[in-house]
């Protein structure tokens, strides 16, 4: 358990400085880029998602890890080594030659007209993220968490120093921002290359490779579902309300990925954490403790970014008053963030039992709703029925897995206090929008919110002892002194 938490923080905290990072940079990416720009960015970005999905076809990360594990031979490990990475590569470069020259006619597609270049840069990008995260991919297999945080942190800083220059020195607007992502990327991934010369040598299993797709392709499905409701949104608003209400959006939507940040080491940390416990009655009581606690959190966090969506983005927009009606979509997207916590706990159900067959029809589910929803809102609402459509995709992820999971191993989930917890924090984003609340009210609306469940019955006996324990240990300890 220690190495385990050990490792997960390691990984852990180069997607904090990652997400931190971003958002640092977006009052660069909104001083220098039109919303129609960083529109078409967050287009390419979710084609470049859902690209990297199918391109991988579950080799280069589920099946990868599997059949590495598989045997503790060495000889044996090199082999599922090489033969990941030379399957990457193959089909990371054939999508690079395929992007190259069909680039018009996909920037027709996607509504990018007249940025052909923008397309391509975005494919050299794909090649590069997809090799890259094969490598890096070696130092999870091989524990080895300090290896791959000096790569992401090395990754990081020539992303940030390159996006700078091309951004604000060479005024390349989203081509920039498009080249500076994937510098980063390419400069670590050839250093990589250099460095683990001696283990890729020319050698391909196509046995191996054949058993690792029977057993990565069934992820594939619901993972393209995953990406469809998280992505499928900015398409749409291209195409039905233009890329200007797409870089709107967009800017919503990163304030809004602060969420993430809750959620990074608690999806790194937890599958191992809740497969370790090998009694079951155990394990349901613990699962139960762990969705309420995390719905708490992510709900607090959620209420809080919505109830200062209107100050951050004039934050983080200071000189283009054009973004600044991306603040009425930070508030659902949020609490679409906390819908998928919930998900991400109730899932442990049927991967306890390793039953994972139907998630394809859960996910899909989804995704058909997003799909759905988008296309019947977005002409009239714009960005609001965008992130409408993205709160009800994922409330049924969440319901839908809920109830399949139950099905499978069930869980005493603390329905009451789940609902109270986000009911709560719903309730205080609506009054506060709605009396139009000013931002010292905002803060002590989210700073408030603990407390307000209180007299609602929301904590157990002894967590209200270990609260009261908490609140009086500083003043007592001050008397001390």
């Amino acid at each position: 358990m220690k190495r385990l938490a050990r490792h997960s923080a390691i990984y852990g905290l180069g997607g904090v400085v990652s997400r931190i990072v971003a958002i640092f940079l977006l009052p660069v990416y909104t001083a220098y880029l039109g919303t129609a720009e960083l529109g078409a960015v967050g287009v390419l970005i979710a084609l470049t998602a859902v690209l990297v999905t199918i391109l991988r076809g579950g080799i280069s990360t589920s099946a990868f890890f599997r059949f590495y594990f598989d045997s503790t031979e060495p000889a044996r490990r090199l082999v599922v080594v090489r033969t990941a990475f030379w399957f990457t590569m193959t089909s990371a470069s054939a999508a690079l030659v395929a992007g190259l020259l069909l680039a018009e006619p996909l920037a027709g597609v996607l509504g990018l007209e007249g940025q052909a270049n923008l397309v391509r840069a975005a494919f050299v990008g794909l090649w590069a993220q997809m090799n890259y995260e094969q490598l890096t991919a070696l130092f999870r297999v091989e524990e080895r968490s300090t290896g791959f945080l000096l790569a992401s942190l090395a990754n990081i800083a020539v992303t940030v120093a390159a996006t700078l220059v091309l951004v604000v020195v060479l005024e390349q607007g989203a081509l920039g921002v498009v080249v500076g992502n994937f510098t980063g990327t390419l400069a670590v991934y050839l250093a990589l290359l250099a460095y683990r010369r001696e283990q890729l040598g020319l050698q391909f299993d196509r046995p191996l490779l054949r058993e690792m797709q029977r057993f990565g392709m069934p992820l594939v499905p619901s993972a393209l579902a995953l990406i469809a409701v998280n992505f499928s949104d900015r398409f749409f608003l291209v195409h039905l309300a233009g890329a200007d209400e797409v870089g709107r959006y967009e800017l919503g939507v990163r304030i809004a990925s602060a969420m993430v940040l809750l959620l990074t080491a608690f999806r790194m940390a937890w599958p191992a954490f809740a497969y370790s416990i090998d009694d079951d009655d155990e394990a349901r009581r613990t699962y139960s403790f762990v969705l309420t606690y995390l719905v708490l959190a992510s709900s607090w966090v959620a209420l809080a970014l919505g109830l200062l969506s209107p100050w951050l983005v004039r934050l983080l927009a200071p000189e283009n008053a054009d973004y600044w009606a991306g603040a009425v979509v930070v508030a659902p997207l949020a609490f679409a963030t906390a819908a998928y916590a919930g998900y991400v706990v109730v899932f442990i159900g049927a991967g306890r039992t390793r039953r994972t067959g139907f998630n394809w029809v859960v996910t899909g589910l989804a995704a058909g709703v997003n799909v759905a929803l988008n296309l019947l809102l977005i002409p009239r609402y714009g960005m609001s029925g965008a992130a409408a459509a993205t709160v009800a995709a994922y409330v049924v992820l969440f319901v839908a897995m809920t109830w399949r999971s139950q099905r499978l191993f069930h869980v005493p989930y603390q329905w009451r206090r789940v609902a109270t917890a986000a009911g709560v924090a719903v309730a205080l984003t609506v009054l506060a929008k709605t009396l139009d609340a000013p931002l010292a009210a905002a803060l002590a609306l989210a700073a408030a919110y603990p407390l307000l469940l209180l007299p609602l019955g929301f904590y157990l006996p002894a967590e209200r002892r270990a609260i009261s324990a908490r609140v009086l240990r500083g003043p007592l300890r001050a008397l001390a002194r």
